[in-house]
This record gives C-alpha cells, structure tokens and sequence, in this order.
C-alpha cells in the first residue's frame, strides 16, 4: 500500500506535465480537478463517517492547512507550465528537510546535527538543480522557484494538519481542507475557466484526468493512511521518501525529458541527504502538544 500510494503521486507529476502540453490551461484544471476530489471525498466521508463536524477550536487549523492547499496548487500548476516534470520531481525532493525545518520552527522537535548537515546537502543540491535547469540560473527561475515553492508549501500543509491527525480522520480533514482551500483557486480561476476549450479532447486526456482526481487525491489517502496504521509513521517516511525519484523516472521514460550533469549532481546530493539524516537521525522528541 505504501509503495502503490508513492507510486500514484509520483506519476501524477508526468500526468499533470502532459496534460498541460495537450491543451489544459494551469488553473482551470486545478479547480475542476479539485472541486471533482471534494465531491468524491465528501460522498465516502459521509458513508463512513456520518460526520463532518470538528470543534471550534481547530478551525484554525483548517484555515492555515486550506492557505497552504490553496498555495501549494497554484505553485503545482505553475512549476510544470514553466519546469520540466524531472526537475519539478527533484526539487520535491527538498519537502522532507522543509518539513524538519518547520517541526523546528514551532518546536515540534528537538534539533539534530545530521538534519543540519543534510539540510545543507539538500539546499546545495538545489541550487545545482537551478543552475542546470534550462542552462542557467536566470533563465529557468520561474519554474525552479516555484517547484521549491511546492515542497515548501506541502511541508506546511503537513504541519498544519498534525494537530487535526490527533483527532479525526485523514478524510474528514481532507473533505474540509480541500473544500475550504478551494473557494479561493477557483475565484482565481475564474478567467481560465471561461477560455478553456475540451473541443479537442480525447478519450486519453479525460482517461488520465481520471486518473488525476481519484489516484493521487483520492485513492492515496486510502492506501497511506490505512498502511500507517499497519507499518507506523517512520516506516512510511522511508517510502515517502522514494516519491522524487519515481517522479523523475517517470518523466524521463514517459515523457522523453532528460537531465544535464548539473541537474544529476543536484539530484544525487538530495537523495544523499535525506539518506544521510535517516541513517543518522536520533528519534526526535516531540516537544508539547
């Protein structure tokens, strides 16, 4: 279950790339994208829950993790119309030590010299990435920065949820975070929902917007969270670390892209570093509630 939950998100980067070369304009998909997701998680929510009800106390953890959400997918959408899904995949690579980043920030754990140490790797690994896409530093800034905006914004959506993972479902939370984050993509959307032509769509560009809601929105938080509850949380961190590389294979083997050494070197020390920190890490002490 982990392994198909990390599978699904990774090959949702290359999907997502090629339905943006097919005629699906960035945020006009996002929106119809989601607001489909909300529906089906609303629906299986209610099955199996009866509920939407959280106390008061913990909307404002919705709000925040919905800012993050809402975000977070506008730099998706924006980093493949302006990156390669390879390089997008590798600077996802980075979310992990963003994650450490913010636990330290709102002291949700003690800090450790081997984070530092492949916080360190991991953002000079960035920064190859970023020379090396499209040749130069300034010439593929837009998606670079936003890509790195992506796993900045996944690794505060991951925070802000902790507390709301204590005590409800991860559909519950998802039904209320997705419907709440949204409002605003889809106010934002408005103009590219209205120029938005299906007129030359086939069977396979709707095939894998199939794929696009019910994989990695829908069905990924069935396999994952089910997996976590058999494995514990540190097991699946070792797979979710495996989702940049997947992604990046997949957009070399399916969509034909391919990486200059600047970009392998970049890659090599993201992996090396989260490698690094997992293999020397203590277990960190959570710190308060």
């Amino acid at each position: 279950m982990l392994l198909g939950a990390v599978l699904l998100w990774a090959l949702n980067i290359t999907v997502t790339k090629y339905m943006f070369e097919h005629g699906w304009l960035p945020l006009a998909y996002a929106t119809i994208r989601y607001f489909a997701a909300i529906a089906i998680f609303w629906v299986y929510t209610w099955w199996r829950e009866g509920s939407f009800r959280i106390a008061r106390a913990d909307w404002k953890y919705v709000g925040i993790a919905a800012a993050a959400i809402f975000v977070n997918q506008v730099c998706f959408v924006y980093s493949l119309e302006f990156a390669k899904a390879s390089t997008v995949s590798l600077l996802f690579g980075s979310c992990p030590m963003f994650i450490g980043l913010f636990s330290i920030l709102f002291r949700q754990a003690d800090v450790q010299r081997a984070f530092w140490i492949g916080a360190g790797v991991t953002f000079v690994g960035v920064a190859f990435i970023a020379a090396g896409a499209g040749g130069g530093l300034v010439s593929g800034w837009k998606g670079d920065l936003l890509a790195i905006a992506l796993a900045v914004t996944w690794a505060g959506y991951t925070i802000a949820i902790a507390p709301l993972m204590r005590r409800y479902s991860p559909f519950r939370i998802s039904a209320l975070v997705l419907v709440c984050g949204w409002v605003p993509l889809a106010l934002v959307s408005i103009p590219q929902l209205a120029a938005q032509s299906f007129a030359g769509f086939g069977t396979l560009m709707w095939v894998t917007f199939a794929y696009a809601v019910i994989g990695p929105l829908f069905l990924t938080n069935i396999l994952w969270f089910t997996a976590i509850d058999r494995v514990g949380p540190s097991r699946a961190s070792l797979f979710a670390n495996l989702q940049p590389f997947f992604g990046l294979m997949f957009a070399l083997i399916l969509l034909g892209e391919h990486l200059n050494t600047w970009e392998v070197i970049g890659g090599v020390a993201i992996f090396g570093a989260i490698a690094l920190e997992r293999l020397r890490r203590r277990p960190m002490e959570p710190i308060g509630d």
